[in-house]
């Protein structure tokens, strides 16, 4: 009689799914976009036409070259944890940890968002007391635990299946619009007396979140058989996701009164005060439709939610699988090979969250993010020089196009609009972002010498310091806080001038600091100050004491097996 099989937990314990292109296009879509709600405030932030503008360059100036990045990434190694993996081979444990913490964290911090939503949404249709609220939450969050718990292709039935709905609803949106067009949708471009700079700053921001999220897919690929579909997707997720924005927000604006752009919001078509999306088919096809299209904004969230649940659960679960966090997150049901521990953690943060109110957190959240599609590129050009594009070629692996000339644009877009982004959030952003940023090198020095990092399964190759991290990490250490130094110090005087000389700064206009916004600029350039001087005595300190062990030379043949479940894979335009 044969032995059963030990039961495996961490990445190796998880379950292959046969998940087709048209999956991870659903999916992707779900992540990123599930409709267009959002974009009702851009409309009156930006104006009518600056709002068109920027949804349509934005899908070639940071849509296209990150879904790009990614795909060459996820082609090349298409492992479980995605950017942190990326990054950690890239640039090595401590840089590694910094992006997915970044990512997992933030993931953590929005869930709570889309519950909260569906519930606000829910009270419009049915009043609700507060036990009823509750039950809400917690129903929703216990359906997708479940879809989540059955494994990776359920959650993308579920997400398809979402997602057909979502897009035939804004579908009817365009068509009802570009059927009963009497104003031109472009005009006014901005609001009176706004610059370009105001109409950018109204804008910039909404249309980054709303093509943001397309790295999430690849936290999941050592789940999927053939991880050369992820790149596949990628391709037809982004066209999908800019039509599904442009066409529906076209059609809405030119079917409306002329003015009426001043009242878009997130909330109209579902009252008389505001209007949106849903106002489109009640005033052109009765207003039952309002309804209807109220139940599609709670289909959104959900599918949002979902989705996220996938991806942020991977999070800490392949963390700990390289010993950066606690052992116990690295646990896998035995029947579906899912990771339950990260999924039912993820759920009851989420139910802790929905209860609160997010300003804050959110704030911190989008300096994560931004974060993240800074070191991203950034990655992608140190693997092209450690897993040069020739051998990847005899592989039929995919690569971004233009040659080196080209990874100028890739990486170059990306980096310097979420700088931009960065400062023109404004000071409550960068302030809160600055210090949950600081939360990664704490965090990463509390794991590491509690759970013992990457030296506990190869030490020859991974040294540590007679601190009880990683050899050369004290240099790490000192060169982010420098930068984060040199961010806080230098942002504070375009914040002050941006905001207060130029921008007319008001108490209103906040909503995390209000009142104290001088006073908080005045701390971003000190305490930037002190990270700037503090950092740079650790980086040298560190550079004599505790350097960097020199770069190992690559064995690339091997690296790309490690990462690659065939030594040949099916080329990516087959």
């Amino acid at each position: 009689m044969s032995q059963a099989q030990p039961q495996l937990h961490g990445v190796a314990g998880l379950k292959k799914h046969d998940i087709k292109v048209s999956g991870i296009v659903f999916m992707l879509y779900c992540l990123v976009a599930a409709g267009a709600f959002g974009i009702e405030e851009m409309i009156p932030e930006a104006g009518p036409g600056m709002t068109i503008l920027l949804l349509c360059v934005f899908p070639f100036i940071w849509a296209y070259p990150i879904s790009s990045l990614v795909a060459e990434c996820s082609s090349v190694m298409p492992s479980e944890g995605g950017v942190y993996v990326w990054a950690k081979e890239a640039f090595g444990e401590f840089w590694g940890f910094q992006t997915g913490w970044w990512a997992t964290v933030s993931t953590y911090i929005t869930n709570g968002v889309y519950v909260a939503l569906v519930s606000g949404y829910v009270s419009q249709l049915v009043p609700m007391s507060t036990l009823a609220d509750q039950a809400l939450k917690v129903g929703m969050i216990a359906i997708f635990t479940i879809v989540n718990l059955l494994g990776l292709k359920e959650v993308g039935s579920v997400s398809t299946v979402l997602s057909l709905l979502i897009v035939a609803a804004f579908l009817l949106v365009a068509i009802v619009g570009f059927c009963n067009w009497q104003t031109n949708p472009v005009e006014p471009f901005m609001p009176e007396d706004y610059t370009f700079i105001d109409g950018l700053g109204g804008g910039i921001c909404i249309c980054i979140w709303m093509y943001c999220g397309y790295e999430c897919i690849s936290n999941m690929a050592g789940e999927v058989k053939d991880p050369q579909v992820i790149p596949k997707g990628l391709k037809l997720a982004m066209p999908l996701v800019a039509i599904t924005y442009v066409l529906p927000t076209l059609g809405g604006l030119c079917s409306l009164p002329e003015g009426t752009w001043e009242s878009w919001s997130t909330k109209g078509g579902f009252s008389g005060e505001h209007v949106g999306y849903a106002t489109i088919l009640t005033q052109n096809l009765g207003a039952a439709w309002g309804y209807v299209f109220l139940v599609i904004a709670i289909i959104s969230q959900c599918a949002i939610f979902n989705t996220y649940l996938a991806s942020g659960s991977r999070g800490f679960f392949v963390l700990a699988d390289d010993h950066l966090c606690p052992q116990f997150l690295v646990k896998v049901s035995k029947n579906r090979g899912v990771p339950y521990v990260g999924i039912l953690s993820l759920a009851i943060v989420t139910w802790i969250l929905s209860q609160s109110d997010f300003t804050t957190l959110v704030s911190m959240e989008v300096v994560f993010m931004l974060a993240l599609y800074i070191i991203l590129p950034i990655s992608v050009i140190k693997l092209r020089k450690k897993l040069p594009v020739a051998e990847r070629r005899k592989r039929n692996l995919y690569i971004m196009p233009g040659g080196n000339k080209a990874l100028i644009f890739y990486c170059g877009f990306p980096i310097v609009t979420a700088i931009v982004a960065l400062l023109i959030n404004g000071t409550d952003y960068l302030a809160t972002g600055l210090m949950a940023l600081c939360s990664g090198p704490v965090a990463y020095i509390i794991f590491k010498k509690a759970c013992g990092g990457l030296s506990v399964r190869d030490p020859e190759n991974n040294p540590t310091n007679g601190f009880g991290i990683a050899k050369g990490d004290t240099v790490r250490i000192g060169a982010f806080a420098v930068f984060a130094g040199v961010l806080a110090f230098f942002g504070q005087f375009w914040l002050r001038w941006y905001e207060i000389s130029w921008g007319e700064w008001s108490p209103s206009d906040y909503d995390v600091f209000r009142n104290c916004i001088p006073q908080v600029q005045m701390w971003l350039g000190i305490c930037g100050a002190i990270c700037i001087v503090g950092g740079a005595i650790v980086f040298f300190i560190g550079s004599k004491k505790d350097p960097c062990p020199p770069e190992k030379e690559l064995d690339v043949e091997a690296t790309l097996n490690k990462y690659l479940m065939e030594e040949k894979t099916e080329s990516f335009f087959d």
